[in-house]
Order: C-alpha cells, then sequence, then structure tokens
C-alpha cells in the first residue's frame, strides 16, 4: 500500500503543478486517509508541486502515524493546518491551493491571517475527489469483501422475516450479522420499511410490525477496511398482490437497463435514463423521486452522482450503484440496488444476491 499512496500523491502533484500552484493543502481527513493511509480526526496534508509531502497531525496519532505511513515526515501539532500553513511559507510557497468544500468562511479567514506576507491561498475546486473515482486493485478488492459481508448478511437474515418482527429488529439484525460476518461496523444506517413505509426512500426502521401482504425495502452495507458497500433487496411477505409484482417487475427491468447500461465512455445522465425511461413509460415517472445512484468509496456517497441533471462520463474502474426505485404514497415501494464496477468488458457486480422476488 505504501507505494499506491506514493503514486496517489504524485499524481496530485502533478495536478498542482499543472494547475499553477506551488503547493496543495488538504484538510479533508478521508482525503488525509486516501494520499497517507492515516485515519484520524485531526490530521492535514501539505502537497508541493515540487519536493517531499508534509503530515501534520497531534500527539494521539503520532505513534500511528509513523506505523503507517513512515515513508512521510510528520509535524506533531494540534494545529495542523496553522502548523502546515507555516512550513509553507517558509518554504517560499507563494499560491498555495486548498479545498474549498472543507474550509468554511470562518476557518479561511483564520488561514489568511496567519499566512506569510506574499501566500495567496486559492480555491483549488476537488482534485483528490478526482483521482478517489477511479480504483486501483487493492480499493477494488476491499469493496468486494464489503459487498461480500452484505450479500452474506442478508443470507442470513432471510430466516427473520416473518410476520410480527418489526423493522427495527430488522435492522438491527442486519447490522449485528455484518459486524459478526468480519464488518467494521454498517456502512451507512440501515433502512428497512414495510408496508406503506415503503414508499418512503429514506425511512427510519420503527416499530411497525412486518406482515401478511407486505413489500419489505432493505437498504443497507457493510463498511470493510474503509469501504462502503451499499446494496437494497425487497421482498414480499407471505403473499404478493398483482399490483405489487408488478411493480416489482417494472423496477427490476429498469435496474438491469441502468446496470447494462454503466460502462466506460456512458454518460451519467444516459446511464440514469436507460432506468428512468423504462419507468416513466409505464406512468410512474413522478414516482421515482431521486438520481439512481452514486459511487461508493470511502465515502458511502462520491462522485461520480448518477442523475438526470448529472454532466460527466462512467470510465474504467469506476465503482456506482444503481438503485431506481417507485414510490406509492400510502401503498409501498419498490428499489432494487446493486454496488457494481464500470468495466471495458461489461459491468461488474459487487453485490450478487439474487433479484428474483423472494416470497418469504
Amino acid at each position: 500500500m505504501e507505494e499506491i499512496r506514493r503514486a496517489r500523491r504524485e499524481r496530485l502533484a502533478a495536478w498542482t503543478a499543472a494547475h499553477d500552484l506551488d503547493a496543495l493543502l488538504v484538510t479533508r481527513l478521508v482525503n488525509v486517509r486516501y494520499l497517507t493511509g492515516l485515519d484520524s480526526s485531526n490530521a492535514a496534508l501539505l502537497v508541493p508541486a515540487d519536493g517531499p509531502p508534509l503530515l501534520a497531525t497531534d500527539g494521539r496519532y503520532a505513534g500511528t502515524a509513523a506505523r503507517v505511513c513512515p515513508e512521510l515526515e510528520a509535524v506533531i501539532d494540534r494545529h495542523t493546518a496553522e502548523t502546515l500553513l507555516e512550513r509553507a511559507g517558509g518554504a517560499g510557497v507563494r499560491r498555495l491551493g486548498f479545498e474549498p468544500h472543507a474550509v468554511t468562511v470562518e476557518r479561511h479567514t483564520e488561514l489568511t491571517g496567519k499566512a506569510a506576507e506574499g501566500l495567496e491561498l486559492r480555491p483549488a475546486g476537488r482534485p483528490v475527489e478526482e483521482l478517489r473515482t477511479v480504483k486501483d486493485d487493492a480499493e477494488l478488492a476491499l469493496l468486494a469483501e464489503a459487498c461480500a459481508i452484505t450479500d452474506r448478511a442478508f443470507d442470513a437474515v432471510l430466516p427473520l422475516l416473518r410476520p410480527g418482527v418489526t423493522e427495527r429488529e430488522i435492522a438491527i439484525a442486519l447490522e449485528r450479522r455484518m459486524v459478526d460476518l468480519g464488518a467494521e461496523r454498517p456502512a451507512f444506517d440501515s433502512i428497512v420499511a414495510s408496508g406503506p413505509n415503503g414508499a418512503i426512500p429514506h425511512h427510519r426502521p420503527g416499530d411497525r410490525p412486518l406482515a401478511r401482504g407486505d413489500l419489505v425495502t432493505m437498504d443497507f452495507g457493510a463498511l470493510y477496511g474503509g469501504y462502503h458497500a451499499d446494496m437494497t433487496r425487497t421482498v414480499a411477505i407471505g403473499a404478493v398482490a398483482g399490483w405489487q409484482r408488478d411493480l416489482y417487475d417494472l423496477v427490476r427491468r429498469a435496474q438491469q437497463a441502468a446496470v447494462d447500461a454503466a460502462r466506460p465512455g456512458a454518460e451519467t445522465m444516459a446511464v440514469d435514463a436507460a432506468a428512468r425511461d423504462i419507468i416513466k413509460a409505464a406512468g410512474h415517472g413522478d414516482d421515482f423521486t431521486h438520481g439512481l445512484g452514486h459511487g461508493v468509496g470511502l465515502e458511502i456517497h462520491e462522485a461520480p452522482l448518477m442523475g438526470y441533471d448529472r454532466t460527466g462520463k462512467l470510465v474504467d474502474r469506476v465503482p456506482i450503484t444503481a438503485e431506481p426505485g417507485v414510490y406509492l404514497a400510502g401503498r409501498g415501494g419498490v428499489r432494487i440496488e446493486d454496488t457494481l464496477v464500470a468495466r471495458t468488458g461489461g459491468p461488474e457486480l459487487l453485490t450478487t444476491t439474487t433479484k428474483d422476488l423472494l416470497v418469504l
């Protein structure tokens, strides 16, 4: 991993030089982790266009930094950004990029006030997030294991899905099982939405007991090695009404169309449209109320965002979710989601649980 992280920093240094910056100050913690391997609550990284990077963290993480990224010089100081700002000024940096999405207006004012004379802070956009979009082999292996744990947890919890068991009990069982199977923790707060609650895309599991004739939507995932899985399956309890099966079949067709369209070179809007057009043609365009999906990795939601109003193209080795849904107020809903990787030879599904409608 040391060589992989060094290569990441070298690519960022090249980006910094190409954008007329002397150095880049990385303060977003998830980006520091990507570039150094250090997972902490207080760290920053100075990446010069030419020269060795400099890590700053506080005493709580000094030992961890020495173990995880021994190749980096580390400054131990609680005021990480200020320390690196001072070092940058002393090294003759005049154009210092920063992450504007991670720096508040108040924080920018503080840093500007402490900058050396002649040092200019320039907003640099999201270069680290852009680098993070395409995953290397090590990242894809961690993501694949997170998805495998998610699949196995679903299989383990299926026998619990019966009338009388509450949404909350199912959510707790899913999360416990993921941890038992090796996850660090759930990748996000699990969703279990039964019956009419299925019409709420981000329903919080409550005390409603499952009942015969319910559709139950479960959206959950495991966190493994820092990487986030995301999967949704909708099942039926005891019996299936005609409208429920029709709705399920519609969403499944739409989801499969999106998966098939998720190839390198595809416009993100076109992948969304592959699913959305099918749902719209069936008269449910207004009932698909969110984007098709999103990138996954060190964060559960990261670039690229897949929606009808999102621009950009997929490239090889980019993991995304495909999660169309149809939600009928007062009745219920269906969502089906996979984590997959855009590949030159065709999409690679990382979540492999069956998408046949399970009647339990």
